[in-house]
């Protein structure tokens, strides 16, 4: 690709290049910017490159200013205001693209170059993700590229050339842009990007539809990583809690009410036995203030700049929806009991049913309880016997249940047998519930998946699922996954339902495939793994590790004016040293002269001195007439001066041939018969 631009005229290669870069810099904000803009983007550059290539004259000042016009007021058709960061984004396009169609001098390349830089910038408005920090640093190689080659007015320089440059300026600003990231004070508004609470979500709902989490298996889109200190849970008890529905209107599961919450607070005491298990949760935004924990936390998890609390069905909330990416530590029993004081009046809510829905799964419930030791058995005996009907009735999970009606637990019970686990626990909680057995749903996420890089947890939406819990005498509210009756694969062995991959995803995946079998899985895990590094070194450097970072330096109570004056400290030596190897870059460092130099102060050692602006000819005279050294170093050491002669005042053409045979004349400098 140099090599073809090369070949063009310089105005023409430059502005190719320059129009080029300028759209990998528009291209990652097209899902951010109205259609319209995207399309006038690509046209106007378009546009702009055909004239160069052609070498037609620029438009008219009335077709630049009627584009403004027509533009500005598209973008106050669109956002309805000219300010805010989408409107301003979406402006400042808008400004880049039109500016290339008046480019005339250098003056315009370098308002260019300042527009462009700009828009780089506001890519960090809607993602600071690794990807796009990779994109934008492609990006900003490639404006300093063009930078560079703008300030080199004298011939034609390679584009090539002009990078390696841009390459080496970018290298020795790193340690400064190093610097300022560790050390510049954190101090909210001045730092920071204001998040869109609605960028990101994980998937789960406050509230059931039964079939809403099967659509859930389609978003293969991260939830959660979680870092185990030490050795995690079985996976059969990876169940991080999220909302709690004990409501019920016949086709959707709710939440409690407010009084029911009342109600519940003062007769659930959570009790926990055993070791708990630790860990470190890297939550993706939601716009939900729900804080996934492992079931069951005593104790709220450790957060920055949020407080917590917990529901009286063991759910943790946090104080604000979750906008951001949130990194919180907790601990969590797997072995637990909570509810066991609730009595029958605190219950009601979880045995209620509406009125006419699911006749057939009503008359199920009185059937069971009409068989031989049914009518007396306990709430136990009563969900044993739900579970072996499940195991022994010839039930299927499946992705694809199809479209249930009005009575989705009849039809599931009875006609389709075949259900997601959404479908499998509404169907068992209101079964149970018409045995007058309290029963809710839980929802939230279950298991994972070891990520082989890093050995984190990678907690995906599409591992969303769905159980119950159930209320038995003396135990109190006990988990019941109905789903692993049907298929014990889904919890014990983490063996999900996967949806069809598409005609491209199946071909990538069955190219990668004759290279290797785990090859795409092997790329995932090192692109999460590295995601993730991203995410907690360098998006989640709090004002708390800045100030860490101070007090294992020395200081006591450090704070904000503190890593001002360590910032200033270090770049003032920084400068210092830069300067000090400006300085030397500038004095005379001719390779060839300071060998010379060398030769001179050895003999100078053994007591011959010899004039500092003598030519290598002149000083193999002065050294023969003087006679002082041995006849062999004499004569090697005549023939070496003869050669430095040659070499500066008849040298080869080629560069490389005279660093070659300086660099033999340094060796053959050592190997002279030197005296001790």
């Amino acid at each position: 690709m140099w090599q073809r631009l090369n070949k063009l005229p310089r105005d023409t290669r430059d502005t190719l290049f320059l129009l080029g870069v300028m759209a990998w810099v528009i291209l990652p904000h097209a899902p951010n910017l109205p259609l319209w803009c995207t399309l006038m983007a690509a046209g106007v550059l378009s546009w702009r490159g055909w004239l160069a290539w052609a070498g037609r004259g620029l438009p008219s000042a009335w077709w630049r200013t009627g584009l403004l016009a027509i533009t500005v007021g598209a973008t106050w058709a669109s956002h309805q205001t000219l300010l805010g960061r989408d409107a301003g984004v979406t402006l400042i396009v808008v400004l880049l693209t039109l500016k290339t169609l008046e480019m005339r001098a250098r003056r315009d390349a370098f308002v260019l170059f300042f527009l462009s830089f700009f828009t780089l910038l506001t890519h960090f408005f809607f993602s600071q993700s690794l990807l796009t920090a990779m994109a934008m640093l492609l990006a900003l190689l490639g404006l300093l590229t063009a930078l560079v080659n703008a300030h080199r007015v004298v011939g034609t320089p390679s584009l090539a050339s002009s990078a390696r440059i841009a390459g080496s300026m970018a290298l020795l600003g790193a340690p400064i842009m190093v610097l300022l990231f560790v050390l510049f004070p954190r101090v909210a508004p001045l730092w920071g990007i204001p998040s869109d609470g609605l960028s990101g979500r994980s998937g789960l709902s406050g509230s059931m539809q039964v079939g809403t989490i099967a659509s859930l298996a389609l978003d293969d889109s991260m939830a959660m990583r979680v870092e185990f200190e030490g050795k995690p849970p079985p996976q059969s008890e990876l169940y991080f809690r999220g909302p709690v529905l004990s409501q019920f209107d016949g086709r959707e599961w709710r939440a409690a009410s407010a009084m029911a919450y009342a109600q519940r607070q003062a007769q659930t005491r959570l009790t926990v036995e055993g070791v708990p298990y630790r860990y470190q949760v890297t939550l993706e935004p939601s716009n939900r203030p729900w804080l996934m924990l492992l079931d069951a936390a005593a104790q709220p998890p450790t957060l920055t700049g949020l407080q917590a609390r917990m529901t009286p069905e063991l759910q943790w909330l946090a104080d604000r929806p979750l906008t951001d990416r949130t990194r919180y530590s907790a601990e969590s029993y797997t072995r637990y009991a909570y509810g066991r004081e609730s009595n029958r009046a605190t219950l009601l809510n979880d045995v209620e049913l509406p009125t006419g829905y699911n006749p057939r799964t009503l008359q199920l419930a009185a059937d069971l309880r009409r068989e031989p030791g049914m009518a007396t058995a306990d709430s136990a005996t009563l969900v044993g016997a739900v579970l072996q009907r499940l195991r022994t009735g010839g039930y299927v999970y499946t992705l694809e249940p199809g479209v249930f009606g009005q009575h989705t637990a009849d039809e599931f019970w009875f006609d389709r047998k075949q259900g997601f686990c959404e479908h499998i626990a509404s169907s068992f909680v209101i079964l149970m519930r018409a045995m007058d057995v309290p029963a809710r749903v839980v929802t939230g996420f279950q298991g994972g998946s070891i990520n082989s890089v890093d050995g984190y947890w990678t907690v995906r939406n599409s591992d969303a699922h769905a159980w119950a819990e159930v209320w038995l005498e003396g135990q109190g509210w006990t988990r019941v996954d109905p789903t692993s009756a049907v298929a014990p694969a889904r919890t014990g062995t983490l063996q999900r339902l996967a949806a069809p991959r598409g005609v491209i995803a199946e071909a990538l995946g069955g190219a990668l495939g004759t290279f290797s079998p785990n090859l795409l899985a092997q790329l995932r895990a090192l692109w999460e793994a590295s995601n993730h590094r991203w995410n907690q070194w360098v998006l989640n450097y709090t004002p708390s590790q800045q100030l860490q970072l101070l007090r294992n330096l020395g200081f006591d109570s450090p704070d904000w004016q503190d890593l001002l004056r360590v910032m200033v400290g270090a770049l003032v030596l920084g400068s210092l040293v830069g300067a000090a190897w400006m300085l030397r870059e500038r004095l005379p460092q001719d390779p060839w002269l300071a060998l010379l130099n060398r030769t001179r102060l050895r003999c100078a050692r053994l007591g011959i001195e010899l004039p500092a602006n003598a030519p290598p000819r002149t000083m193999a005279h002065l050294l023969h007439q003087r006679g002082m050294l041995p006849p062999e170093l004499l004569h090697a050491l005549v023939q070496w001066l003869l050669q430095m002669e040659t070499l500066r005042y008849s040298p080869p053409h080629s560069a490389k041939s005279q660093r070659a045979q300086l660099k033999g004349l340094k060796m053959a400098w050592r190997r002279l018969p030197w005296p001790p």
